[in-house]
């Protein structure tokens, strides 16, 4: 059973000794500064809630975040979280984007660095909404300060910390198929999965994260973070992820860990040659992935080059991040699986609400103590999402008799070609498998017979070449014929999420193509 110390952010942050390391920045980014100490960030916590408390912001208020990737991020999602509800937003968006978000989560203010210039300011000073400006600090990377761009006071309706039931962070869903749905985590549902983070890596004071994913996503912030913050360890952040920049980041960090999605673990492998010396000297226990299915080539090719275990995690928002988890060594881990329950209560169910037996093939679904209570003002989505007290994924796998979870791919992505459901994760690790192959995504183009048609958009390794003809013919002899893939599409590289995901959905339409 896990271990729950805490159930809040303010309780999260009393592990860490006063005087070590909680959150830093490699030099190689940015002017050298000191790590910001466990009692510094304490600190900042207790001094960064008054100062809100003082602007009249408190307890259930909400706080758009608009910050660069780095340490004054992580800082400011910890130490705002301790009173208020943290909303962080994608940097890069544009003005309507920002328009229907700071509308749409009701927010209280804006925090945004000093000097970035970004559409949030205009769209924030037109709806009225507060501007508070973080200011960072030459003593530590990490440590702020806030300034409200126009004098700003009041009394919030509840000041001081914020509870175990109060909410810490809202995030959006990604909003693939429809308009993007508010996730509401509370302070208990954040804790709980950073302490499962923790538990399944094992981590101490002593571990490193260097984190290289965006702190506007669950991912991020959860796993490389909080969990972090909560095991008393420390975390390094970069400006975001650059694969030029990595090994250079890593001599310097040494790193115990790091987690990130597939595509980077590519990107890094395939640098990771010409960099032998560094990792050789390096100090990694583990490198964990998430967020999407990565490859068993990938995950074999990386174990090989960094010579430690690659720990593939599913997780997602409304479960505040981790779901399953393989486990680390001596327990196996298993390329193409996402391993053991790792928090929640993880079961396969039907769809009039039955659980499924072992191996059998259904939707995946969860509850437990990290799993968000619904939906923001959303009923209908609410009712579509649990069923007798479980969270409903909307992934489609299987639990096999030890435990261990595998995906077939989302329900929404199963290929349905005239009535044959086909995983399009099954048809990508066929076509993986071939050398000049580097990355591919196969995914369900309109027919106007079949209703959908097998197609798949590749990139090649730099320096092979390969025609449609034969990686159909590869295809063909290691898979049934109608999951053959019948458009094969040559790319210089696949349209990626701002987390750097693969999108699956609505490639065909990216892509003109139909059958």
């Amino acid at each position: 059973m896990t271990d729950y110390p805490a159930d809040t952010m303010w309780g999260l942050l009393a592990r860490g000794a006063e005087t070590a390391a909680a959150i830093a920045a490699p030099s190689s980014d940015k002017e050298s500064r000191p790590p910001l100490t466990h009692g510094a960030l304490r600190s900042l916590a207790t001094d960064t809630v008054a100062a809100l408390n003082a602007m009249g912001i408190g307890r259930g208020d909400r706080v758009g975040m608009v910050l660069p990737n780095g340490p004054e991020m992580a800082a400011a999602f910890i130490a705002v979280a301790c009173g208020a509800t943290t909303a962080p937003l994608n940097a890069a968006y544009r003005a309507d984007e920002f328009e229907f978000y700071l509308s749409d989560l009701n927010a209280k203010a804006l925090v945004i660095q000093q000097g970035m210039e970004s559409p949030a300011r205009a769209v924030a000073a037109a709806r009225g909404i507060p501007i508070i400006e973080l200011i960072p600090a030459s003593t530590a990377a990490g440590a702020f300060t806030l300034a409200p761009e126009a004098p700003l006071s009041g009394t919030p309706t509840q000041p001081g910390f914020a509870g175990a039931q109060d909410v810490a962070l809202v995030l959006h869903t990604s909003g693939t198929t429809s308009r993007p749905k508010i996730v509401p985590l509370r302070h208990i549902n954040v804790t709980a999965s950073a302490y499962h983070i923790g538990e399944m890596l094992a981590l101490t004071p002593s571990d490193a994260c260097l984190n290289i994913m965006p702190l506007f996503h669950i991912h991020g912030l959860i796993a490389a973070v909080l969990s972090s913050i909560a095991a008393g360890g420390a975390v390094s952040c970069t400006p975001g992820f650059n694969a030029f920049r990595f090994f250079a980041q890593f001599d310097e960090v040494r790193p115990s860990w790091f987690t990130a999605v597939p595509t980077m673990h590519q990107a890094i492998l395939g640098l990771a040659g010409r960099n032998k010396a560094l990792i050789e000297r390096g100090r990694l226990r583990f490198i964990r992935s998430s967020s999407s299915s990565l490859p068993p080539q990938v995950m074999t090719a990386v174990e090989e080059a960094f010579g430690v275990p690659v720990i593939e995690s599913y997780g997602m928002t409304e479960a505040a991040h981790q779901m399953a988890s393989n486990p680390l060594p001596p327990r196996p881990h298993y390329a193409g699986s996402v391993g053991i329950a790792a928090g929640p209560d993880v079961a396969i169910m039907d769809d009039d609400g039955n659980l499924l037996a072992t191996g059998e093939l259904g939707e995946i679904v969860i509850r437990g103590r990290n799993v968000t209570a619904g939906y923001e003002n959303n009923p209908d989505a609410n009712a579509k999402a649990f069923t007798n007290g479980w969270f409903r994924t909307g992934d489609q796998g299987t639990l096999d008799a030890d435990g261990y979870l595998r995906l077939t791919g989302r329900l929404k992505e199963i290929i349905n070609r005239g009535g044959e459901k086909i995983s399009p994760l099954e048809v990508d690790t066929i076509l993986m498998d071939h050398p000049a192959v580097a990355q591919v995504v196969t995914f369900g183009m309109p027919h106007s017979k079949l209703g959908e048609e097998v197609a798949a958009a590749v990139v090649l390794r730099d320096g092979h070449t390969l025609d449609e003809h034969g990686l159909r013919d590869f295809a063909g002899e290691r898979l049934a014929p109608f999951k053959v893939p019948r458009k094969i599409v040559f790319l210089a590289e696949i349209p990626k999420g701002a987390t750097g995901k693969l999108q699956r959905i609505g490639l065909a339409e990216k892509l003109g193509l139909s059958g």
